[in-house]
């Protein structure tokens, strides 16, 4: 019994951590999708990205 026990908080374990990662990104895709459009928005206007180096 003590087995199945385990075998069941490692379940409900997982599947916690599953719906964790899903409502994150649940959460954050749609800025993320609107950065991601922007930034190609970017690329494909011909915008140029500027990166500045120090020596």
């Amino acid at each position: 019994m003590k087995d199945a026990t385990g075998e069941l908080n490692l379940t409900v374990i997982t599947l916690v951590a599953i719906a964790a990662v899903i409502g994150f990104f649940w959460v954050m895709w749609p800025n993320i999708q609107k950065s991601l459009n922007a930034q190609w928005d970017n690329i494909t206007a011909g915008g140029v990205s500027t990166v500045i180096v120090e020596k």
